[in-house]
């Protein structure tokens, strides 16, 4: 049985109902987050699903060094601090170095270990320590069953509220894809698993200067996770995709949110059923 993950009101794994990780890929200002938490918010709150927000202050990892990053880390902890104390939801966003997890972990709820990081030791110890969750994309070059190796550096120190996240695997230039088998074979870890949509239909790099992106997949590809077995759904969500300022092309219009969840929520309530039969 894949343990439960508890984040505010939010509870991942057990058999639980689908919980959902939501928001812009990165803090654009101040307005434009609060305006999505809320919108987000009442999603949530009329489909009774968990909810975490999440955006990130600085996106590190970026085709060209003339990209967007977002605001930094100070400015965008104390966006994300705005969030939590707004709605009440709990927080997610990435570290990248061993100098932001500590003041990270101040506000984040759960801290998000980018996927090309996701072998790097020291880091993995440190955000582990802290003793917040701690979310970790498979790279995009390992295989899912060497992620039990990312749980056994966090677990090292003494932490189990750990989450996995899916996000397709490098199949030749500017392309991912999803092997669905990874779902079931990382949740024989005991963490719960969550599948990110978004960058799985990401085309790294393929804009030239930018990545480039199909988000007319994203419904579909959640589907087939949902119908697969996890424990929550990773989505970058935007008012207006076409305007993002980071991962517009694979980001899904947050008018679409509500709709894609509910059909999906439906095929969550069979899965969870059968599982637990």
């Amino acid at each position: 049985m894949v343990r439960e993950v508890k984040v505010g009101e939010a509870i991942f794994g057990g058999g639980r109902k689908l919980v959902l990780i939501a928001g812009p890929c990165v803090i654009e200002s101040l307005e434009h987050t609060l305006r999505t938490a809320e919108a987000l918010k009442g999603i949530a709150s009329r489909l009774e699903i968990g909810l975490v927000f999440k955006a990130s202050y600085d996106k590190a990892n970026r085709t060209s060094v003339n990209s967007f990053r977002g605001p930094g880390m100070d400015e965008g902890l104390k966006i994300l601090a705005r969030v939590k104390s707004e709605f009440g939801l709990p927080v997610l966003s990435d570290v990248h170095d061993l100098a932001q997890v500590v003041p990270a972990a101040e506000v984040l709820d759960i801290l998000q270990i980018p996927a090309f990081l996701s072998r790097q030791t020291d880091l993995l110890a440190a955000a582990g320590a802290t003793g917040r969750v701690i979310n970790v994309k498979k790279g995009q070059f390992l295989a899912p069953w060497d992620m039990k190796n990312a749980v056994g550096k966090l677990e090292s120190v003494g932490n189990r509220n750990i989450l996995l996240t899916e996000r397709g695997a490098s199949f030749g230039y500017n392309n991912l894809v999803v092997d669905m088998r990874s779902l079931p074979i990382m949740r024989e870890t005991g963490c719960p698993v969550i599948f990110d949509a978004s960058h799985s239909g990401q085309l790294p790099g393929g804009a030239g200067t930018a990545s480039a992106g199909q988000r007319q997949f994203v419904g579909a590809l959640s589907r087939a996770a949902v119908a697969a077995g996890i424990d929550g759904l990773f989505w970058e969500v935007h008012e207006d995709p076409d305007r993002a300022l980071c991962d517009g092309p694979n980001s899904l219009p947050l008018a679409r949110v509500e709709a894609e969840l509910r059909w999906i929520l439906a095929i969550d309530a069979i899965v969870k059923e059968q599982m637990q039969s």
